[in-house]
């Protein structure tokens, strides 16, 4: 299954309900199922966190299609020709700072 295909899925199960809901409230369940997921990563089996990265792209697929995005023309326009900062395969740019270093005042660095 491609990312469109995915994404054509949970539009056909869900978009009437998503609609209805609108793209605020949608945000918000997304917001919960990210949540969900941090828990699963930190104390989940694997079983939970497949369960919890599927919903995960199941809320970012329904908010995509919800404000006209294609996500995987989006991702493949973004990504495609390997990294946005520096164009290598693999990235070549410096790390960023270390969560424990950003709690202590840094900027978290935006994704390119």
């Amino acid at each position: 299954m491609t990312l469109r295909d995915f994404q054509d899925l949970i539009e056909a199960q869900y978009g009437r309900k998503d609609t209805r809901r609108g793209i605020e409230r949608t945000f918000l369940w997304f917001v919960e199922e990210v949540g969900e997921l941090a828990e699963a990563i930190r104390r989940g089996t694997k079983a939970e966190r497949e369960e919890e990265f599927a919903d995960v792209l199941a809320w970012l697929s329904t908010m995509a299609s919800m404000s006209g995005i294609d996500l995987e023309t989006a991702a493949r326009a973004k990504y495609g020709r390997g990294c946005p900062r520096c164009r290598a395969t693999p990235c070549r740019c410096a790390e960023p700072p270390s969560a424990d270093r950003r709690r202590g005042g840094g900027k978290r660095p935006k994704r390119a």
